[in-house]
């Protein structure tokens, strides 16, 4: 430990010369500092941005804080000439350096909020992800809120076990089981058609809770949460869980996170925001649907919580369950490198409970209709319509909102653009004029600059003009739309049109009687790595919405190519088999999950000058650079190694930054593994 400031320091804040002068004054109420009777030393963790910073320093503890400054809570501390928060790490009884130590400024509050082992995870995770631990704080801890601070937190109370009837049609359920015995399995849980996740996500939270040991369960938005919270309710009654989520409010939020800490509450389900939540006696951590790109924290270092979650599983040997209706490449993994097992449905029930086509583009569909390619919905979609409607709701999955969302020619399909500002051209509404989706001109003299034509098609359809085809084709079925605008909460069970984006798609009660999933190209069309993986988790998402009968399986049509891998694997209700084929490519390729890779962002001169003293791992390659591409000069450099290499890495990067915080250099972007190189 060093004593505070450091002379190292002089290149890092400004008024540390200052403060460095002050320091050769005569110490005031030296006699206080004496009477710290037991541990008079705090090691602080001190809440600044600056790489060559991220390390404990030690401060003397007055007497009149002996109390109150304890490990865990929060304190403002002397740095540099300006008061700096900090959390105290711990007491101790005397410090490594010889000198005179400063003093504690104040002692925020007495409640401690950073448990010891969540200070190990912020450590972790800075660590994995480059970057630094003030950083992370900043996404575990939320702010103090004074008043909600001096309300008592009820215990919650003992928790009964669950009915665990649902779990034993999966082949690998008594690992599950094993959750209400106090053990701690590492599962991989794909969910089968029909099933609801986030009802089988609560028994398991339950059972680990019905143990004695907290449970942890992480979603990717509010409306999961919400479910879960209902579901939970429904089973224990309210006050025996919380919910941590961001967008909360500072008292709630603040007040859900004290009952964690205390330990009133053992069960927490939240978003991202909940990844760091300190429960007591941590048996589960669980995911729901982990390939979720909203797991990826925005902020710095951008850590992703499914890696935050397998952090702390690891560190404090707990239970985990990765559930999903689709398996991700990175839970596959897991599975392969046997350190998680598979838990899913037997093959043939599925295909009882789930019956998955194809159509518009083999040659039996053009054999039975010869428009299936040209047609946005082909014969046997209409008649899968027809029949489903006679029983119940039908699901139609469209992946945009919108009315006619992109424009082109209609002799030469030329994309049609803005006369002023060349941006792309769309219809918002029926009868309504094209305009630009950029700056809004009204363009209804549009002229295509090709081949001089006026017509105008529309290659994408959104939501609404989904809704309107089909409510002119059925015109006596009410019809409804599900988008990020508006998003339907539930569907009765009877007879009726939900045009949903995806995850937008509402629960029908019972299931519903058909899914169509239209446009299949448009989720294949993105150019980037994750297209198929994404494409193939949005589609089983909006199909395991699809209910069943005893002599019925539940009807899925998707309009596409048949002979795409990722609709194969749909067919064949085979989340875990394309995940092992995209491992099996990306191996040979270099990508992740078999290797590690780290972008580095920044303006060009300051990329070449990092990496030439950037410290890289044995087998480590550098590809580009490239263009950002969203109008800037900065450019992206992308550091690849193989798996086993990524702590060095990783380390690197940290000395990398460190090594330019130190001589104020300007900030580079780095981000570890991110969900997209694109």
């Amino acid at each position: 430990m060093v004593r505070v400031p450091d002379p190292d320091d002089q290149l890092s804040l400004p008024g540390i010369a200052r403060a460095e002068a002050r320091k050769a004054k005569p110490p005031v109420e030296k006699k206080l500092f004496e009477r710290a009777a037991v541990d008079p030393v705090a090691q602080v963790l001190v809440d600044l941005p600056l790489a060559h910073l991220d390390r404990p320093f030690d401060y003397a503890v007055p007497a009149t804080m002996a109390d109150t400054a304890l490990p865990g809570t929060r304190v403002k501390v002397p740095f540099a000439g300006q008061a700096v928060d900090g959390f105290v790490l711990a007491r101790i009884a005397e410090s490594e350096h010889p000198g005179r130590l400063q003093p504690l400024r104040r002692a925020v509050s007495a409640e401690p909020v950073l448990a010891p082992e969540i200070a190990e995870l912020v450590g972790d995770v800075a660590a994995r992800y480059a970057g630094t631990r003030s950083d992370v704080l900043r996404l575990a801890v939320p702010a103090r809120h004074a008043t909600t601070e001096k309300a008592d937190s009820v215990p919650a109370g003992t928790v009964p076990p669950p009915d665990l009837a649902a779990w034993s049609t999966y082949e690998g359920s008594a690992a599950l089981a094993g959750l209400a015995a106090g053990e701690s399995p590492r599962l991989v849980w794909t969910v089968g058609p029909g099933d609801d996740g986030i009802e089988l996500l609560a028994d398991a939270a339950v059972a680990t809770a019905s143990a004695g040991r907290g449970a942890l369960v992480c979603l990717p938005d509010v409306r999961d949460v919400a479910r879960l919270d209902k579901a939970l309710v429904q089973r224990l009654g309210k006050g025996r869980h919380v919910v941590l989520t961001a967008d909360a409010g500072p008292a709630k939020r603040y007040a859900a996170f004290l009952a964690v800490a205390r330990g009133a509450v053992r069960i927490v389900i939240g978003t991202r925001a909940a990844a760091f939540a300190p429960v007591h006696d941590l048996g589960l951590v669980a995911i729901w649907d982990d390939g979720d790109d909203l797991y990826a924290e925005p902020r710095a270092p951008y850590p992703h919580t499914r890696e935050v979650l397998l952090l702390r599983a690891q560190r404090a040997e707990t239970a985990v369950l990765l559930a999903a209706h689709a398996r991700s490449v990175e839970a596959e993994y897991l599975v392969r490198s046997a350190w998680a097992t598979s838990v899913a449905l037997p093959r043939d029930e599925v295909r009882r409970r789930a019956a998955v086509s194809v159509t518009g583009d083999s040659d039996l569909d053009l054999a039975r209709d010869p428009r299936a390619r040209s047609s946005r919905l082909p014969k046997e979609v209409f008649e899968v319509l027809r029949e489903a409607l006679t029983v119940g709701p039908v699901l139609v999955q469209t992946p945009r909102a919108g009315y006619a969302t992109r424009l082109a020619c209609e002799s030469c399909r030329t994309p049609a653009s803005c006369p002023a500002c060349h941006g792309p051209l769309r219809i918002g509404a029926a009868q309504a004029p094209p305009s630009c989706t950029w700056c809004g001109t009204v363009a209804t003299g549009w002229s295509c600059p090709e081949c001089g034509g006026r017509g105008l098609r529309a290659p994408v359809l959104g939501d609404r003009r989904t809704a309107e085809e089909l409510g002119r084709a059925f015109p006596s079925i009410p019809v409804q739309t599900s988008s990020a605008e508006r998003i339907i909460d539930r569907v009765r069970a009877r007879p009726g049109i939900v045009v949903a984006t995806p995850g937008a798609e509402p629960p029908a009660e019972g299931g519903y009687a058909a899914v169509v999933l239209l446009d299949t190209w448009l989720l294949l069309a993105r150019s980037d790595l994750r297209a198929e993986e994404e494409a193939l988790r949005r589609w089983l998402n909006a199909a395991a919405l699809v209910g069943s009968t005893a002599d019925r399986p539940g009807r899925v049509v998707a309009v596409g190519d048949p002979a795409r891998g990722s609709l194969q694997a749909l067919v064949r209700w085979d989340p875990a088999g394309f995940a092992q084929r995209e491992i099996a490519e990306r191996q040979e390729a270099h990508l992740p999950p078999a290797s590690r890779v780290a972008t580095l962002t920044g303006p060009a001169e300051l990329l070449e000058g990092a990496l030439a003293v950037l410290q890289l791992p044995a087998g480590a390659e550098v590809l580009g650079p490239v263009e950002v591409g969203d109008g800037s000069e900065e450019q992206r450099y992308v550091v690849r190694v193989p798996r086993t290499a990524g702590a060095q890495l990783s380390a690197a990067l940290v000395a990398l930054q460190a090594s330019r915080s130190a001589r104020k250099e300007q900030h580079l972007r780095v981000d570890v593994d991110p969900v997209t190189l694109g």
